[in-house]
């Protein structure tokens, strides 16, 4: 087994290390997802945005031919921080564009986590593109997606290519992984309130 594949998946995710990138997160995309997927899935990557801005983890956004097809649908955008620039992306695999790949190298980190879509297009082709610039990348199953199988089968083929897979739940939990520094960066609220449809901690 490939050595470099082993000490990604042997690793846990860490907050100082990563950076949390949003592919393509659109309504042209969406619209091709059955109805009952849709709202459990951005509420994931809303979330997922959220809890990395309260941990100071950067963000990298992209939407796929903004004057086509339009920006990041606004459930999800209105959670991003002042000031995040939408990347146009004309590639399949972020990595093809140079301002973009830039935006990510300049965040210093080198787990990138993706969420997004299609998790056989763009997430996958992205995945692949940064694990060749020496990234180490991390998928959330849960908060990415592609109609049919095709979602299962992007996901396998990005595991075996030496993607982690992993969770929202699960990544948040390696880049929290003291009660001590929950109770510093996180509102109670967080454990005990109503939490949106998909989410479960």
């Amino acid at each position: 087994m490939n050595d470099n594949k082993v000490s990604h998946h042997q690793t846990l995710s860490d907050a100082n290390d990563s950076v949390l990138v949003v592919i393509d997160v659109q309504q042209s995309f969406l619209d091709k997802l059955s109805p009952e997927q849709v709202s459990p899935l951005t509420n994931r990557i809303r979330w997922i945005v959220q809890m990395a801005g309260k941990m100071d983890i950067p963000l990298v956004v992209t939407a796929e031919d903004i004057p086509e097809s339009g920006s990041t649908v606004s459930q999800v955008a209105e959670v991003f921080p002042v000031g995040t620039r939408e990347h146009n992306k004309m590639s399949f695999g972020l990595a093809g564009d140079p301002a973009i790949l830039s935006a990510v190298n300049a965040t210093g980190r080198k787990t990138a986590v993706l969420v997004g879509l299609e998790t056989d297009v763009c997430v996958m082709q992205s995945a692949l593109g940064l694990l060749g610039h020496g990234y180490r990348v991390v998928v959330l199953s849960d908060a990415s997606a592609s109609p049919g199988p095709c979602h299962e089968q992007g996901l396998r083929r990005l595991e075996n290519a030496g993607v982690v897979i992993s969770t929202v739940k699960g990544t948040f939990y390696e880049w929290v992984r003291t009660l001590d520094f929950a109770d510093e960066h996180l509102e109670a609220e967080i454990w005990t309130g109503e939490r949106p449809e998909g989410i479960n901690l």
